[in-house]
């Protein structure tokens, strides 16, 4: 009789190990470089099944050891937008984990698969203040259903909450991702703001949410249908995030301030056992002479800032709009050096 194969992992119990997790880089963008232009990125998953396997298989083997699926977009509300029909959402989500898990097949490695939910296309009901402006929250929280429970019945690792600029819309969101029993990521895209009393530089989302913001709204929310939502939410952390007039807080700058105000909203209210994660995007997009949308910050340039950003607490680190599988690439040569002069540093 042969051998057992070796059986991967869970995500969970990759999370015990402080290796850091190299996610991947930005979807939409890897879209649009290859030509496809779409009302919404989901349909590429029916449209284009082989450039959506292409770019995830690029990712892994430029060494990505989680990839998101296509499905940021692929909520009824956002189909509804562009005028896409409401009911193709479930069918376009198995889709996207069909053409990841090919990836990985492809690819023959250990990867993880993350279903990538993202937010509402507007502001919703419980920020607004009512649905003549806001999105109801029974509407956002049926979207978040059918987007979550058709991820967690095709099978991916963990659910990643990704780009909210609501902590109130992310605690519907956990409150509905609990229900898989699935490991969650939840990150939140902010802008800087400054307090004009103390002169102290703040992250806030659109809707003014600080990183301490969402810690006390996933701990005390209304929006939850059973108790707290914290525990069930086992990765904090920033992705996106594009200051025009500031560069300083756009890009791997940004991941890495952002990293430090949430250990520090962490350490404030002694949070234990939550690792974190920051996938930026690569600066700023600018058009070129061709008119072509191009971003500011090159692989190497990002890959500089890894040991930064580890330092500051990141575990699972990857990118977003305009990374591509060169970034990650160079985010993986990155890492590994960082981890070895630390071996090297630790062995003296």
């Amino acid at each position: 009789m042969s051998e057992n194969p070796k059986v991967k992992k869970s995500f969970q119990e990759r999370l015990k190990s402080n290796e850091p997790i190299l996610y991947d880089g930005g979807f939409g963008s890897q879209l649009f470089a290859r030509n496809i232009e779409l009302t919404n990125s989901a349909l590429a998953n029916e449209l284009h099944p082989a450039e959506v396997v292409d770019i995830h298989s690029e990712y892994i083997g430029a060494g990505a050891e989680a990839i998101g699926t296509n499905t940021f977009v692929a909520s009824p509300l956002h189909l509804e937008m562009a005028g896409q029909d409401t009911s193709d959402a479930q069918r376009l989500i198995r889709l996207a984990v069909q053409h990841a898990k090919a990836a990985v097949e492809r690819n023959q490695r250990d990867v993880y698969i993350a279903g990538s939910v993202g937010p509402s296309p507007g502001a919703i009901e419980a920020d607004s203040g009512d649905t003549t402006f806001g999105i109801p929250n029974t509407d956002a929280r049926e979207a978040h259903k059918l987007v979550i429970h058709t991820l967690a019945e095709e099978g991916v690792d963990f659910l990643c909450l990704e780009t909210m600029f609501s902590a109130k819309e992310a605690a519907i969101a956990v409150d509905v991702a609990r229900e898989t029993g699935l490991p969650i990521a939840v990150n939140l895209t902010y802008k800087w703001t400054k307090e004009r009393r103390t002169g102290k530089v703040i992250y806030r989302t659109d809707w003014g949410n600080s990183p301490a913001d969402l810690l006390e709204i996933l701990t005390n929310s209304e929006l939850s249908e059973n108790g707290s939502l914290l525990d069930a939410v086992s990765i904090v952390g920033v992705n996106c995030g594009a200051e025009s007039r500031r560069d300083e807080h756009t890009g791997m700058p940004y991941a890495i301030s952002g990293t430090q105000q949430l250990q520090a909203a962490l350490t404030e209210r002694r949070i234990d056992g939550k690792w974190m994660m920051a996938y930026p995007n690569a600066g700023m997009p600018k058009l070129d002479e061709n008119h072509n949308t191009v971003y500011t910050q090159m692989p190497d340039e990002m890959a500089s800032h890894i040991p930064a950003l580890i330092e500051a607490g990141a575990y699972l680190i990857g990118g977003c709009c305009g990374t591509t599988p060169k970034h990650i690439k160079a985010f993986r040569e990155a890492i590994a050096s960082y981890r070895s002069a630390k071996t090297t540093d630790n062995s003296k």
